[in-house]
């Protein structure tokens, strides 16, 4: 059963829910959030803190609505934190406006946490234990089956007040279908696990039902009038709402209260050398009125008191010392140690991985946690477990690109040169200096228009526009450059690509004299030619005429002898 859902394309690299993650129930495959099902204790953290939205709780909506259409009978098992959730000020409309949605019944979850806080009492009346742990809170149980076995027996044997209730629900109406509904994300495993539960819906989810058929519990609570039974256990959503709960706090031990994961496992760590305490943990920072998957319709504090007064209204003198009848229902639950099958891997293997990050020795381990492990070593021991990758490292990352950037720009034929837009220099390659006649081996932090006439730079900066031109002529050194200008105008920087073209243009120079007096020469050699072809003709011409009249004359002697 998957309890989140993840969106892959809108992961974004961040790692802020790994960091997040209290247990690192989180791997990343192809740069992209996955959970890790077996650590994940379902406190929801990664769904709250995802700046992408990338992870959704799962929804039961449409298994819910297909329930509330089989003609089965449904019933509800609704948390006590709805009073802050939705703003109203007793059960009563909150249970007309789930009938609107086809609900058979609704009771508060209350009803279940009380008989288990009788059973704590009789626990605790023994004095057998050490320290005792309460059980309410199906994140924290899993936290401590999976990470914390030692504090396994301190661990109240006793079933949550939902699977409580739902085991009640179960002995009232055999035939029906029980549906959970709450804050919490981590009751969605709980319910399935149980084998009683149908269907677990949010406080997120049950909105959006009312909202599709136009349902407004405020509304309802406006023509209707309160009326629940007497209960201390409707203070179970907020801090020291189990030690409230108690129509009497049995003697031998101190009772206190702890909030969130990370202050649990301050809890944890040292549970074997406390003694004598009673110990009631939540999940959720404030408790469940603060649950992953409620409505934010007002402040923990402002939910805080509206559950105390709801829990206050409902309380007489004579309900002091009662607690709801249990009608003979089984409240033992086991909480067996879960394992992983993680390998533990060799000193030698996490020190070779660490080395690959440039983490040759402990002074190298920054443990900054920008990959969302608390330590270098902890990252490693996840890389070769496959739930991490060695480029989720940030500060290796980017001594990595600066050091492949620096020898790209250092080694690369051509002149380099990064600024910014107020040609402040970035980065400069020895070529570049060399062509624009920078003198300082290191101008980072220099105006480049100190050194050099920048009037193409101003123009690309001015125009927004790249700029490329040849054979641009720089005083300072006498060169020719092929200048290509890049903007990179998210960054508010360009940069310049110089290639020397001097060779190539005084090469053409020198080509080009030759190609004029190669044409000079040859103006000159046909100019001759046409002289000599034209007194050549001359001389051929005269000749010519001479001997035609020769002829003539000859012509004219032999015509007349003949006529004699």
């Amino acid at each position: 059963m998957q309890y989140l859902d993840f969106t892959g394309s809108r992961c974004r690299d961040c790692y802020k829910c790994l960091r997040e993650c209290p247990v690192k129930a989180i791997k990343y495959i192809d740069h992209e959030a996955r959970i890790i099902e077996d650590r994940c204790i379902l406190c929801g953290k990664c769904t709250v803190v995802c700046p992408q939205n990338a992870k959704r709780v799962h929804s039961e909506i449409a298994d819910v609505e297909a329930l509330l259409a089989s003609g089965k009978p449904v019933v509800a098992s609704v948390a006590p934190s709805f009073v802050s959730a939705f703003g109203l000020k007793d059960f009563l409309p909150m249970g007309i406006a789930l009938g609107k949605l086809g609900f058979t019944a609704a009771e508060e979850t209350a009803v279940g946490a009380n008989i288990v806080t009788a059973e704590y009492e009789k626990l605790l009346e023994t004095g057998e234990y050490k320290n005792f742990i309460t059980s309410a809170c199906p994140a924290i149980n899993r936290m401590i089956q999976l990470y914390y076995p030692k504090a396994l027996k301190y661990l109240a044997p006793v079933a949550s007040p939902m699977v409580a209730h739902a085991r009640l629900l179960r002995k009232r109406y055999p035939d029906a279908a029980i549906v959970f509904i709450g804050p919490c994300i981590a009751k969605k495993r709980e319910g399935r696990e149980s084998g009683l539960i149908s269907a677990v819906l949010t406080f997120n989810e049950l909105n959006t039902m009312f909202n599709a058929r136009s349902i407004d519990p405020k509304k309802v609570a406006a023509v209707s009038a309160g009326g629940a039974e007497n209960n201390r256990s409707k203070y179970y959503p907020i801090s020291r709402g189990i030690i409230k709960s108690f129509n009497k706090l049995p003697k031998g031990y101190e009772y206190v209260a702890v909030d969130g994961v990370k202050r649990s496992f301050d809890v944890l760590d040292d549970i074997d050398s406390l003694e004598g305490m009673f110990i009631e943990i939540n999940c959720c920072e404030y408790a469940c009125i603060n649950g992953p998957a409620t409505l934010k319709t007002e402040g923990a504090l402002k939910s805080n008191e509206s559950v105390r007064k709801y829990a206050l209204s409902s309380l007489t003198d004579e309900s002091a010392g009662a607690y709801i009848d249990p009608e003979g229902v089984d409240l033992a639950e086991g909480h067996p140690r879960i394992t992983l099958g993680n390998v533990v891997p060799s000193e030698r293997d996490i020190r070779a991985t660490l080395a690959k990050t440039g983490k040759i020795k402990p002074e190298d381990e920054l443990n900054c946690g920008a990959c969302g492990y608390p330590t270098c070593r902890e990252k490693a021991i996840a890389v070769l477990n496959g739930n991490a990758d060695l480029d989720m490292c940030i500060p290796y990352m980017r001594k990595r690109a600066e050091s492949m950037s620096f020898e790209i720009i250092q080694n690369s034929p051509n002149g380099i040169i990064m600024m910014d837009y107020d040609l402040k220099i970035t980065e400069s390659n020895a070529i570049a200096r060399k062509l624009l006649g920078i003198e300082l081996s290191d101008p980072k932090g220099t105006y480049l228009y100190e050194s050099v006439n920048a009037a193409e730079f101003f123009q690309a900066v001015g125009s927004g526009k790249n700029v490329h031109k040849k054979k641009v002529y720089i005083e300072e050194t006498k060169r020719y450059v092929d200048m290509n200008i890049v903007l990179l105008p998210e960054h508010k920087t360009l940069f310049a690509v110089l290639k020397d073209v001097t060779d190539n243009v005084e090469y053409s120079k020198q080509l080009d004299e030759v190609r004029s007096k190669t044409l000079s020469t040859t103006d000159e050699v046909i100019k001759k030619q046409m002289r000599v072809a034209q007194e050549i003709a001359s001389l051929l011409g005269e000749t010519t005429a001479e001997t035609k009249v020769a002829l003539l004359k000859l012509k004219n002697t032999l015509a007349g002898e003949s006529d004699e």
